[in-house]
């Protein structure tokens, strides 16, 4: 979806290369699928802060987005 394209922008260099957005859940809650479950620990700090960034970017696509869940086994290898 469009809002992977803003997800290295919301997440930041750091985390662009080892999460990516998922899926979205019933409830407006989008899936971030975490390279490993320190990434989403990491993540799950910042999520107050990521909702923030996230909403000029939801709000311009008409999304709605509630929540933020992270989840390292929904991450595959890239390579």
């Amino acid at each position: 979806s469009n809002l992977c394209k803003f997800w290295s922008k919301v997440a930041g260099e750091k985390f662009a290369n080892n999460s990516k957005p998922y899926s979205m859940l019933r409830g407006n809650i989008m899936v971030i699928a975490c390279q490993s479950p320190a990434v989403a620990q990491e993540l799950m700090l910042r999520k107050t802060q990521l909702l923030t960034k996230f909403k000029p970017y939801v709000e311009s696509l008409k999304i709605k987005l509630a929540d933020l869940k992270f989840d390292s086994k929904k991450w595959e290898g890239e390579n």
